[in-house]
């Protein structure tokens, strides 16, 4: 092979190493993650969708655990700055809450990936954004993780079960509104000496909107950081 050839294939390898950016294989890879779910996030398939060598790739991204906890990184990153608003810490606390909520319901990995990379950045970006809020809130520091814990934990957690009942709905071509009106149906015949209070808020599963449910959990949440000040 003669040196002007190696030169120009060099300078070729060069040219695609720099167009293919790792914002681009995120992005890439965020859209095969929602079409696919993880199982459909791989390197050959990322290679096909860039039309590039899995060598090229992994110039950027060292693995798969990397590229998803990256691709979640993503994500959260553009909630946290669209949600953090110019408001009383209450209402942007509420409006970062809702934020992730939406996210992980449009993006239903995104749960899974966070759960994958404990102390990663995904992660940190949340807490760092509650944080923040519980400070201008007044809670005392000796209380700042065990709150912060409890509002991660349940933001993430109702936000992944909610992005779980969706997948499982759609895997199974099931109708929302038809599958709990079976489920209230079967708890309104539940035994009513056992079951009182099943078959007491049997009726409202049939209407409930789960954003609405989730937000007034954070409104419980935040009445419960209130209470000590008040007092």
């Amino acid at each position: 092979m003669s040196r002007w050839v190696m030169i120009k294939k060099a300078r070729s390898s060069q040219r695609r190493e720099e167009s293919l950016s790792r914002e681009r294989i995120i992005e890439a890879s965020i859209e095969l993650l929602d079409s696919s779910g993880e199982g459909g996030l791989t390197f050959r398939a990322l290679s096909e969708r860039l039309a590039t060598g899995a060598g090229a790739i992994y110039w950027h991204i060292a693995n798969k655990s990397d590229l998803l906890t990256a691709a979640c990184d993503a994500i959260v990153a553009r909630t946290m700055e669209a949600h953090v608003v110019a408001a009383t810490p209450e209402a942007t606390i509420r409006s970062l809450a809702l934020g992730m909520f939406d996210a992980i319901d449009a993006h239903p990995w995104v749960g899974s990936a966070l759960t994958h990379a404990p102390g990663q950045l995904p992660g940190v970006r949340i807490l760092e954004c509650l944080g923040q809020q519980l400070c201008a809130l007044g809670v005392p520091a000796e209380k700042q993780w065990t709150t912060v814990s409890a509002l991660l934990s349940y933001i993430l957690g109702v936000g992944g079960q909610n992005a779980a009942n969706a997948q499982f709905a759609q895997t199974r071509s099931l109708d929302r509104s038809d599958f709990l009106d079976g489920v209230a149906t079967a708890w309104s015949q539940l035994d009513p000496e056992q079951y009182p209070f099943t078959r007491s808020v049997a009726a409202q599963l049939r209407t409930h909107d789960d954003r609405t449910d989730f937000l007034a959990g954070i409104d419980l949440i935040l009445g419960g950081i209130a209470a000590p000040q008040r007092r």
